[in-house]
């Protein structure tokens, strides 16, 4: 593309794309031999299952990447019928997707480039009746780029973009706990002030795209964070 549209020029490629399951990488990542025939298998089973979030292996020695074992052990449980446990999140280099749903959903938002992306779109598949699952025998590789932004930057990135979330999605009373948490964390850490800095450049956008989640789905939203709090 002429410019760099970050986590969102994937919704071309799964525009582009000719089958009805898209599985996703980065240029430091791909999956194992078996991994999307097992995949492809398990879509076809479950007509409703949007996204299955497979198992990430980091480095050449394989280690697990510390976001399987909180899938994999999800308050959300696992419904009967589906083959793993019902996530509200996932790593976009290790998910694969049914396209009807990602495009039914929207994709991934423009608005927050590269960082913690995934999460909006977990909520809007959720909201439109669809399941996430983690499938720990789905497998990708992933060895991380040496050349990837400092680690302030990426934090400060994410907590961006979980606080547009935060007022894209959730009640009010939530996008104010989210707002005050912030400030509070500005006293001891100079550096929100830049995650700060760049919620209020993007926020009037953020708004303009605003729309509650249904309650049961605002319900499970509320369990995985209930849960991360405790962990």
């Amino acid at each position: 593309m002429p410019r760099n549209l970050g986590a969102a020029a994937r919704n071309l490629g799964v525009a582009m794309a000719r089958t009805p399951y898209v599985a996703f990488s980065d240029d430091d990542s791909w999956w194992a031999a078996d991994a999307l025939p097992a995949a492809e298998r398990l879509l076809d089973a479950h007509p409703r299952l949007a996204l299955i979030a497979g198992r990430t292996l980091v480095g050449a020695d394989h280690r697990e990447d510390p976001v399987n074992q909180r899938m994999a052990s999800s308050p959300l449980g696992r419904l009967p019928g589906l083959p793993g446990p019902s996530v509200l999140g996932f790593l976009a280099c290790a998910a694969i997707v049914r396209k009807e749903a990602y495009l039914e959903a929207g994709g991934f938002s423009p608005l927050f480039g590269v960082g913690g992306e995934e999460g909006l779109l977990s909520l809007d598949l959720a909201a439109r009746g669809w399941h996430l699952c983690y499938v720990a025998e789905v497998r990708a590789h992933h060895h991380p780029s040496q050349r990837r932004p400092p680690t302030g930057r990426r934090r400060r990135t994410e907590q961006r973009n979980s606080a547009l979330i935060v007022w894209m999605r959730r009640p009010l009373r939530r996008c104010a706990a989210e707002s005050v948490g912030l400030l509070r964390r500005a006293t001891r850490d100079p550096g929100t002030l830049l995650t700060i800095a760049g919620i209020v450049r993007r926020l009037p956008r953020a708004l303009a795209q605003r729309r509650r989640l249904p309650p049961d789905v605002e319900r499970l939203a509320r369990t995985v964070e209930l849960a991360e709090a405790r962990n």
